[in-house]
């Protein structure tokens, strides 16, 4: 794979039928993938070497981005999913690699302001059931 823009990656929301619409002035992102292990251990284990439960344990997804709000909806829109809890369908699109869709849930908001600079936040996404994914 080839070095790609980091502006490409890009974070969509549902808009509520069957589009998404690009999230609000991400100027920094980041995607990362977890996976618990479940440790199977015992005393028979060969040689006392450490054996995992192929298949077993949480899988999850978290989404970071920072930026700028283009206009008031797209902040009122986010500020009031976190307040309120609530789960919504995103989609978030790797140059090259693909997209990853399914419910997430804003686990963090943050706002910050220079003196003589814009408004800006940070977010972060936490996956919130099963993720589908169709590669470039």
């Amino acid at each position: 794979m080839s070095a790609q823009k980091g502006k490409d990656l890009l974070i969509r929301i549902s808009d509520g039928a069957s589009g998404f619409t690009a999230v609000a002035g991400l100027r920094a992102r980041q995607i990362a993938f977890n996976a618990e292990t479940v440790d199977v251990t015992n005393a028979d284990s060969a040689g006392r070497w450490r054996e995992l439960l192929a298949g077993a344990g949480v899988r999850r997804a978290a989404i970071a981005g920072a930026g700028v709000f283009r206009d008031a909806a797209s902040d009122a829109q986010l500020r009031q999913m976190f307040f309120d809890g609530t789960i919504d369908r995103f989609q978030i699109v790797v140059p090259a690699f693909g997209t990853i869709e399914g419910p997430f849930q804003i686990s963090s908001l943050e706002y910050r302001g220079d003196h003589a600079g814009e408004v800006t936040y940070d977010m972060a996404l936490d996956s919130a059931g099963p993720l589908g994914f169709t590669a470039a």
